[in-house]
């Protein structure tokens, strides 16, 4: 249930109440030799150590350090902290009579450590080597018999924490993503909880910029000062600060639902600790973002980004953490029995938990579905309540209806469509009257398609959409040549065309000679390519648009020679309007709008082993380059068309000025 005493509406406090929590923090490079120091001033006279072997070469550093000091070695710290893996450290504590702990490596290293304090009140140095962040707090989770429990007690709290930024320098990068994520839920958490204060909130949203900044840096390959790729800002450190921030936060504040789920699935289903916390996080969010909404508008900004939860999603995403539950591991066929975990406690949530909300949460987790951004989930962003009905429930209706979908891509197209059009139909408040002229619109659309005229692709086209999908299907590969939409008028199986053929038809315009090569990976040439080609006359029309015509003009198939090598005469491309004596060209007029396209002339490249490229050169110079109707032009595709004189290269005779292209194709390698 939501707990009384959330600030939804207001994250200004007048009056509140914070609680530090003492420790001593020595944060630096090369603070770890200093642990024989901070021993001796504890009174500690025989250390256990606690450290993993994925940590070894910090180990022998650390046991060289503490020399004499060092009185036993542990190693067998697990995820969740077992109570029967503390027992066996247990047993080696008292048999080496140690009286001070030293936990070297990440959270579940840390765990035990709190674990044995517990129990024994012996003081805690510990040397964090990821950015769990858990070592500046005053809770321990212990998993007994498939069920974690959490205990919150200043007793578990080391006396001195020594974050080393050499530590982490080594660290994977999906270690690195996976415990900053697991810090960052802290600070997240902390933001909307019933405990939060101005303090909380600075030390919380100075820890999710930090993180933001740094986990993009690192993934692309910085590593510090010393790779010269951040002008001296060193995003390891900034991690590690953020890190113990995140943990205060967590001390200082209660944690609500995410949390929860987290240690469900942990302690009940054995996921992976740091990477569930990094999956769930962005649904968490997303669920209790109608109840926390100038929380996730402090978090958004921070991120730097339009909203928190899906912002999130898209950062996890593009440094490669994990996104499904699904490849954690968890049984689809768990999401009901976990939820029904989650909803059987109350604890303090800015929203009500129901079963149903958490198991749909979960669901969406498991297939990793990216959260829809928050104008998509009907919260509201400021401003008083509206009189207009509460749709949310409907859609929540309709979102349901296609949980079962037997294919994951489907469910997350059909279910994100919903969201958006539900969401535009609100946020318009769309009349009867209008979504019925979309209708009809959209109906007559698909009434005037033919053989020879697609008017839904120029309705993709004129609305950008074409270009959105060219731009994420065909723009990842660095080095190849940009593609573009391919249009309304390409037609299957053009007429094969010998090289050096004049594909005009004898209709009027300036001659082109066209000379273009297409290479593959390091500049091999493509022999045997299959290049189409297509293109309007001078007019503005294509051949398909010109009944009277006999047969396929300005449009053929070239097969490249040895070289990679293509070479035929046309026409200099003209620019045209796109037909608008149609619904299109009526939503045109109606925005004002011109149907114009800058001059260009269309190519598709086919070759074994290849990406096929569909693509255009556009005319330098040419007019709409700046406002092409379909939103086509790319920079690397404006070519110059060089005006010539005299003799040609093929020795054909030309009257007057006639013009040449000359272009390089460069074709992707095919991954599947």
């Amino acid at each position: 249930m939501a707990t009384e005493g959330f600030e939804a509406e207001s994250l200004e406090r007048a009056s509140f109440e914070y609680a530090a929590h003492p420790a001593r923090v020595l944060f630096g490079s090369g603070t770890a030799s200093r642990v024989g120091d901070e021993v001796r001033r504890l009174g500690g006279t025989r250390v256990l150590l606690l450290a993993g072997h994925s940590v070894s070469a910090a180990v022998e550093h650390l046991c060289s350090t503490l020399g004499p000091l060092l009185a036993a070695r542990f190693d067998g710290a697990a995820m969740h902290t077992p109570v029967e893996v503390t027992e066996k450290a247990l047993g080696v504590l008292r048999e080496a009579q140690a009286d001070c702990l030293v936990a070297l490596g990440g959270g579940s290293t840390t765990g035990l450590s709190k674990a044995l304090a517990l129990r024994t009140d012996l003081p805690q140095i510990i040397l964090p080597t990821t950015y769990a962040g858990s070592e500046v707090t005053p809770v321990l989770g212990e998993t007994s018999d498939g069920r974690k429990v959490t205990t919150s007690s200043a007793a578990v709290l080391p006396e001195t924490v020594i974050y080393d930024v050499e530590l982490s320098r080594g660290l994977p990068l999906g270690l690195t993503v996976t415990s900053a994520v697991n810090a960052l839920a802290h600070a997240v958490e902390a933001l909307y909880s019933p405990q939060a204060n101005p303090i909380i909130d600075s030390l919380a949203l100075d820890a999710i910029a930090r993180t933001a900044r740094a986990l993009p840096l690192i993934a692309g390959g910085d590593t510090g000062p010393a790779s010269g790729g951040s002008g001296g800002f060193d995003p390891r450190a900034d991690l590690l600060r953020a890190a113990w921030f995140a943990g205060t936060c967590l001390g200082g504040a209660g944690m609500g639902l995410h949390h929860k789920l987290c240690h469900v699935l942990g302690g009940s289903f054995g996921l992976p600790h740091a990477e569930t916390h990094t999956v769930i996080l962005p649904h968490a969010m997303a669920y209790n973002a109608p109840a926390a909404l100038q929380a996730m508008r402090r978090i958004a900004e921070a991120l730097g980004v339009e909203d928190a939860p899906s912002g999130l999603f898209d950062l996890i995403a593009s440094v490669g953490g994990p996104t499904s539950l699904q490849a954690l591991g968890l049984a689809e066929t768990d999401l009901p029995h976990a939820a029904q975990l989650v909803a059987a406690q109350s604890y303090p949530n800015p929203r009500e938990l129901t079963v149903s909300g958490i198991e749909s949460l979960l669901r969406d987790a498991w297939h990793g579905l990216r959260p829809a951004p928050s104008s998509l989930r009907g919260v509201a962003d400021s401003g008083p309540a509206s009189a207009m009905p509460d749709s949310s429930s409907l859609t929540e209706q309709v979102v349901a209806s296609f949980d079962h979908a037997p294919d994951p891509r489907v469910r997350q197209l059909i279910t994100s469509l919903v969201w958006h059009l539900h969401a535009f139909a609100v946020e318009n408040e769309l009349t009867q009257g209008e979504w019925q002229h979309a209708i009809d619109f959209l109906t007559r659309t698909g009434q005037i398609c033919s053989d020879t005229r697609q008017e839904l692709v120029l309705l993709s086209d004129t609305l950008g959409v074409s270009s959105v999908v060219d731009l994420l299907a065909n723009s990842r590969t660095p080095g190849a040549t940009p593609s573009a939409v391919l249009g309304p008028f390409y037609v299957e199986g053009p007429p094969e065309t010998q090289q050096g053929a004049d594909i005009s038809g004898g209709l009027p315009g300036i001659p082109l000679w066209t000379d273009v090569r297409v290479l593959g990976a390091q500049d091999r040439p493509l022999g045997g390519a299959i290049v189409d080609v297509w293109q309007s006359n001078q007019d503005g029309f294509y051949d398909v648009q010109l009944p009277d015509l006999d047969g396929p003009v300005l449009r053929a198939r070239f097969r490249t020679d040895e070289e990679g090598r293509l070479r035929f005469w046309s026409i200099l491309p003209s620019p045209y309007p796109i037909p608008d004596d149609g619904p299109v060209g009526a939503m045109l007029a109606a925005v004002g709008r011109h149907p114009y396209r800058a001059p260009h002339l269309h190519f598709m490249i086919s070759a074994p082993g290849h990406r096929r490229l569909v693509t255009q050169l556009f005319v330098a110079g040419g007019e709409y380059l700046d406002s092409d109707t379909v939103f086509g032009v790319k920079e690397a595709l404006i070519v110059d068309f060089a005006e010539r004189h005299g003799p040609t290269p093929d020795g054909r005779e030309v009257a007057g000025a006639w013009r040449s292209v000359e272009f390089t194709f460069r074709l992707a390698p095919d991954a599947s």
